[in-house]
């Protein structure tokens, strides 16, 4: 015979792993927050930009915040990487300066 589901267990762990990602997402966006230097700002200002990204519906800035935000995580893996690893074009981004990544084109 087969035994039958205990389905307050199922749902008990799927409550627990919803919460532990949940968690791993706060502390993710914490991450990113102190990586790129907005932990700077003071919290009103943060989440101001925060809100104004949000409710952002022009394309053409998104799509320049997507690309700033490529350029800036592939300058972070490059100086992370071995010299051997890093864009052998040699099209380097500056590091620790991502205001010049897209010469403001990320401002609302």
């Amino acid at each position: 015979m087969r035994k039958p589901r205990d389905f307050d267990t199922e749902l008990k762990a799927l409550e627990d792993k919803a919460r532990e990602l949940k968690t791993r997402k706060v502390q993710q966006l914490g991450e990113l927050v102190i990586a790129t230097g907005a932990d700077q700002l003071n919290i009103d200002e943060l989440a101001g930009a925060l809100v104004a990204i949000a409710e952002t519906k022009d394309t053409s800035k998104r799509e320049a915040w997507a690309k700033r935000g490529v350029m800036f995580f592939e300058s972070r893996s490059r100086r992370a990487a071995p010299a051997s690893q890093r864009n052998p074009r040699g099209a380097q981004v500056q590091p620790g300066n991502p205001q010049s990544l897209a010469s403001g084109s990320g401002s609302a």
